[in-house]
């Protein structure tokens, strides 16, 4: 498995496994344990969750398909900016905790920038962190401004939407995460099916004899400092997945990709979902 470096150089998978609307359907939850159960059997030991995804259901999808593979997974969580507090965000951890019959996070992220001033959130963040509750925390959604404002901190990652048709962060918010050697989490990285009509990629992809979202998910694969983070909710698509870290996109397929999904000229607003 290719890995990813965090600032510490700790290294974790390059492709993970993302949980972003599971847990929302009873009749569904069969089927994501044992996709997320196949996906840790095929190596993708990173899985990310959030209390917000299902009401919390998700993590508790995440506990079940865990089983006694606990230290196997490197385990990440996000709490929501309106728990952001110090003592909000300690308690929102020590809840996901419990969804997820655990006793540490691997990673613990701010969802999205709320109005609780960032300082409070990393001094709470750093508490877990002494008393043993996390291993590292990091940001999701923040722009270049709002990474200059924590620098001095020890942040692990920024988790942040990142596709071909979402390229804005190349400009300026990419470069400069990897001068400081703070990898991208990207999450979406075949924009939830809507690129896979495209021409090119479909081109591509009948060339390689793959699939357009593997051809998709191969270009985020391809980036420097960049992991991610697809959510597969059926063995087809955890297998179709890890089957794309084989693909190695040459120069032709890179510049016809960039035709395709040409790169920003100009820096623009941070994307999100």
């Amino acid at each position: 498995m290719k890995t990813v470096s965090l600032p510490d150089g700790t290294t974790i998978p390059i492709l993970g496994l993302g949980t972003w609307q599971m847990g929302e359907r009873a009749q569904s939850a069969k089927a994501e344990i044992a996709a997320l159960k196949l996906g840790l059997d095929l190596g993708l030991s990173l899985i990310d969750t959030a209390e917000m995804y299902a009401s919390g259901r998700s993590e508790e999808i995440v506990r079940e398909a865990m089983g006694g593979r606990r230290d196997d997974v490197f385990l990440v969580s996000k709490v929501l900016p309106q728990n952001a507090s110090r003592k909000g965000t300690i308690a929102a951890c020590e809840a996901s905790l419990k969804r997820l019959g655990t006793d540490r996070l691997d990673l613990y992220l701010l969802h999205w920038r709320g109005s609780v001033p960032i300082s409070e959130t990393v001094a709470a963040f750093e508490t877990l962190r002494s008393a043993g509750k996390i291993r590292y925390w990091g940001v999701s959604n923040f722009d270049r401004d709002d990474m200059e404002e924590i620098e001095h901190s020890a942040v692990a990652t920024n988790q942040l939407l990142y596709n071909l048709s979402r390229r804005g962060i190349e400009k300026d918010l990419l470069p400069w995460s990897q001068s400081h050697r703070i990898p991208i989490m990207a999450y979406s990285p075949i924009e939830q099916g809507r690129i896979l009509g495209n021409p090119t990629l479909i081109q591509l992809a009948k060339a390689r004899g793959c699939s357009a979202a593997q051809i998709a998910l191969a270009w985020v694969l391809s980036r420097d400092g960049v992991m991610t983070i697809p959510k597969a909710s059926n063995a087809e698509h955890v297998r179709e997945n890890v089957a794309a870290l084989e693909i190695a996109l040459n120069a032709a397929e890179m510049a016809a990709l960039d035709r395709a999904f040409p790169p920003p000229s100009r820096s623009i607003p941070l994307e999100t979902l």
